[in-house]
């Protein structure tokens, strides 16, 4: 019997890094355990000999029970298949371990997270600071000994509220303090805000340019954000600029952190489910999907077969509202004003009066659950989507390709504007249609299927040269492409149940870990839940896409127009709720 070519991959890693792999071997876990001093060594060989171009997801866990910190990488090949998995722990009263940066620049933000999150230093990263927290913030709130002003306990539901219902101030019992006090020898009048000194130091030393025609010119550093119109939300951009040229710029996040994933291990897996909603909260329903996925595997249930194909015709549904969304949006950064952005997302209103009927909300829609859908289909919903699909929404895109893609003013300000090439967009992470826009063919809905799509009949869309435009076309690409999937899902979906098991408010998830991702509208959005076989998750992890696609934006933006720089943001296609969770 011949090996599978997985089963050939694996034995030819071991062959080569036996010495420095060694197989996980906790119940539920899966891939290897690397110490730290080998990491690096591991990482380039596992990228240049064995093809592990894209490094995923980067995430810190507290194993308190051990005593330790750990850090788990998820690695991918761009050619297709599954994950290998690495794990390193790591002492807890000094956690270092070297950075994966110079080997893969799209693991630079998820680095910062995890120092910010757990304590964890990352030796040889280029701008190690505090990214969701501020710098003055007090301890690590990830850590499971952490805890936080009025403080209850662990995990939801809390005693004082259930089920006795009896009323007290929490203020009154925490042990803690208030956790919010100044510590000593603060004093107002002689701070000096180490987190600004620390970003703008980032940049090095600013010094006077020239701008190609023989001027002398000052380098000026200038803040955009992050109360700005143009900036998508609460975001921040700073910039140094040699007179209108960019000659470099960083992305400031965490004005709108409420530590997500700290919630979501508080909370049972089950009430997570709405809570992923708040994520991208223009595709609540891509997120549900992904967090579904990772509990089913720990679970180890499939939906049944009319729930797989409710999921896909939401999903895909979700997919065409987000990029019509996009393109408004687009125009809008474009200097469009509304009235043509309206236009653009007008259609996206009927999308959402599906999803109001199907799911209750517009938005929020806390669809999906373990083993299938909240609810079946309504009367009529089928009937409905099938005239959106067949009928309006394909003559839409098409006037939109038609009245904006030759655009001269589209055109002028795009073609050529924040090229991203692909070996490039491969290294920093990027995902979903600015990886594809770079002319890269991946796309996760192919590359390691998930639920039923395996099942139709599509292409993945792809462009080649990277830049603005690219991205805007790669949207309507992709639209045209959810549109098939549709179809053949409207023609194939069959009668039956759509919940595996009956409906319960708690579900037992065995002990182990998962991460299951999806191609979402922005990209890969992936889950890293592990469970301890308690009712609450022990790590509960979101692979944001909007988060880490900010990683390259200096590099598309350097060389640029400030002007361009809203643009380019723009084609990145950012949710605030999901950059800082």
């Amino acid at each position: 019997m011949t090996s599978s070519p997985a089963k050939t991959l694996e034995q030819g890693i071991e062959a080569r890094l036996g010495d420095a792999l060694a197989h996980e071997t906790r119940p539920g876990y899966t891939g290897y355990r690397v110490e730290a001093a080998r990491l690096v060594e591991a990482a380039r060989t596992l990228r240049d000999d064995f093809h592990y171009d894209y490094l995923s997801c980067v995430t810190g866990v507290d194993q308190l029970p051990e005593g330790k910190l750990e850090v788990v990488y998820h690695l991918f090949r761009t050619q297709g298949g599954g994950a290998l998995v690495l794990h390193t722990l790591l002492p807890r009263d000094d956690p270092h371990l070297p950075s994966l940066v110079s080997l893969f620049p799209g693991a630079e933000l998820q680095e910062r997270e995890a120092y910010d999150m757990y304590g964890i230093r990352f030796d040889g990263h280029p701008d190690l600071r505090r990214i969701l927290m501020w710098e003055g913030f007090a301890g690590w709130p990830m850590r499971k000994d952490w805890k936080e002003a009025f403080y209850e306990q662990e995990g939801k539901p809390f005693d004082a509220r259930w089920p006795g219902g009896r009323a007290r101030r929490s203020e009154d019992q925490n042990p803690f303090g208030s956790n919010v006090e100044y510590p000593p020898g603060f004093t107002l009048e002689g701070y000096v805000p180490e987190g600004e000194d620390a970003l703008y130091a980032s940049f090095g030393r600013i010094e006077p340019g020239g701008n190609g025609s023989g001027l002398r010119t000052d380098r000026m550093l200038i803040n955009l954000g992050p109360q700005h119109p143009s900036t998508h939300g609460i975001f921040r951009m700073v910039a140094v600029l040699e007179g209108e040229t960019i000659v470099d710029i960083k992305p400031v996040v965490g004005y709108l952190h409420r530590n997500h994933e700290k919630i979501g291990e508080r909370n049972t897996f089950l009430m997570n489910m709405p809570f992923t909603d708040r994520l991208d909260y223009i595709n609540s329903l891509s997120n549900n999907f992904g967090y579904a996925l990772a509990v089913e595997k720990l679970m180890g249930i499939r939906p049944p077969e009319r729930a797989e194909y409710i999921r896909v015709i939401m999903a895909e549904l979700g997919r065409i509202s987000n990029h019509l969304w996009f393109i408004g949006f687009l125009l809008n950064d474009l200097g469009a004003y509304f009235t043509p952005a309206l236009y653009a997302i007008q259609d996206r209103e009927l999308i959402l009066d599906l999803f109001e009927a199907i799911t209750g909300s517009r938005m929020m829609c806390n669809y999906f659950r373990f083993g299938g859908v909240a609810r079946d289909l309504p009367e009529g919903a089928l009937e409905r989507i099938r005239e959106l699909v067949e009928e309006r929404l394909p003559h839409k895109i098409d006037e939109l390709d038609e009245f904006l893609s030759g655009s001269e003013i589209l055109r002028g300000r795009s073609i050529g504007v924040g090229v991203l090439p692909p070996e490039r967009a491969i290294a920093f992470a990027a995902a979903g249609p600015v990886l594809r826009a770079s002319g890269v063919a991946y796309d996760v809905r192919r590359a390691e299927p998930y639920g039923i799509y395996d099942r139709f009949d599509f292409d993945v869309a792809v462009r080649t040269h990277g830049d603005v435009y690219d991205r805007y076309l790669i949207r309507l690409d992709e639209m045209r492409e959810s549109l098939k999937i549709v179809r053949q899902a409207l023609r194939d979906i069959p009668a039956g149940e759509i919940q595996t098991g009956k409906a319960t408010y708690q579900v037992r998830v065995p002990a182990g870990e998962s991460y299951a991702r999806v191609d979402g509208p922005k990209g890969e959005l992936g889950y890293y839940v592990v469970s301890n076989g308690k009712p609450n998750p022990w790590r509960y992890h979101v692979r944001p896409p909007s988060f880490i696609s900010l990683t390259p934006l200096g590099e598309m933006c350097r060389g640029q127009k400030i002007a361009d720089a809203v643009v380019i943001l723009g084609s990145i296609d950012i949710t605030l709720g999901e950059v800082d969770r």
